[in-house]
């Protein structure tokens, strides 16, 4: 379903409505940077850092290829290109009310509230209790959903809903020949559900399947995805989804193995290719790797040293075609997008 065609005014449209996005948001990551303190990294650090210029024209880019594939009816103009400015100034009011709160366990080094003072979290895997990304409750609080995606933004300078669609392009051309009420889509680690609202917007009679292992971003899943109907939401890990053999048509898989531990990771590819059908493929969004884009290789390195991901160091290094391919899925493309790797692979 290409998007409807554009009006002449749209590109004026988007582009005003990225430049005050991006303006916030860059506004208020330099604004965390003066109020914040970096944290020394343990040892020396190789790779090379790109610097704030780098940082600013490969932002840009990405805007002009999300822009393009706008242009090109690989879906359509982002459902909230003109957000609420109040619902902004209050998200930012919430994101800089917590800070003070993640400033001080970056600078003690603790990720350990959720486990230790948080009501207990039977069932849950224990590579999941911890503060990732020092943020409060980590993954297990309405406050924690309610931050979320404003903290990722700014993280990204306001890139990361654009990076998110990017995976919509290979759904596009997945979904070429197709009937898209025959079709059904898994996401995985769903989140607060925004990438799918994307995918909704795009795709409305798509049969989709939310899945999260976090009961509070499944209930902010719920409320984001509200306008549509054909939307399934499922509290399980990645690892153990509990759905059939074969019985999706695409996966998407986005932001999530860079936080699962290398075995676990292979258990979710393993999961993967199991529920998939014949011919079904699985869209691939993550972090850079090292060697990616040689220039950001130091930046790499030192993000799980300032944001507490644990097993970010270990992924950044994994061969994650191999491991795929260990499960039994084919890579069929492999590109950069900003921060970002996206991957398309198939089961044959």
């Amino acid at each position: 379903m290409a998007g409807p065609p554009l009006a002449p005014l749209a590109r004026t449209a988007y582009a005003l409505g990225q430049s005050a996005r991006v303006g916030l948001f860059w506004s208020q990551y330099w604004l965390t940077a003066r109020l914040t303190k970096p944290v020394e990294a343990p040892r020396p650090i190789a790779g090379r850092f790109p610097g704030a210029r780098r940082v600013r024209a490969d932002l840009l880019e990405l805007l002009m290829r999300d822009w393009r594939n706008i242009e090109a009816g690989h879906y359509r103009m982002p459902h909230d290109l003109a957000a609420s400015p109040f619902r902004a100034l209050a998200d930012a009011g919430r994101y800089f009310a917590d800070l003070r709160q993640v400033e001080r366990r970056r600078h003690a080094r603790d990720a350990r509230e959720v486990r230790r003072d948080g009501p207990p979290q039977d069932g849950l895997p224990s590579y999941y209790l911890q503060n990732f990304h020092y943020q409060t409750d980590g993954y297990l609080s309405r406050r924690s959903a309610e931050l979320y995606d404003h903290q990722v933004e700014v993280l990204f300078g306001g890139g990361a809903d654009a990076m998110r669609r990017q995976a919509l392009v290979p759904l596009y051309h997945f979904l070429e020949g197709r009937r898209s009420a025959d079709t059904r889509l898994v996401d995985l680690a769903c989140g607060t559900g925004r990438f799918l609202t994307f995918v909704k917007d795009n795709y409305p009679r798509l049969e989709i399947t939310a899945l999260d292992l976090s009961p509070a971003y499944l209930a902010k899943a719920r409320e984001l995805l509200s306008p549509w109907r054909r939307v399934d939401f499922i509290e399980a890990p990645a690892e153990a989804t509990g759905l059939p053999d074969g019985s999706c048509d695409v996966v998407t898989c986005i932001y999530l193995f860079h936080e699962l531990p290398r075995g676990v990771r292979r258990r979710v590819a393993r999961e993967i290719a199991r529920i998939l059908r014949p011919g079904g493929k699985l869209i691939f969004l993550d972090s850079l790797q090292l060697g990616d884009e040689p220039d950001y290789d130091g930046l790499l390195e030192y993000f799980p040293v300032a944001f507490h991901e644990p097993y970010y160091a270990d992924y950044i290094r994994q061969d994650l075609p191999a491991a795929f391919a260990a499960a039994g899925l084919t890579l069929e493309q492999v590109e950069r997008v900003y921060l970002s790797r996206l991957m398309v692979l198939a089961k044959p």
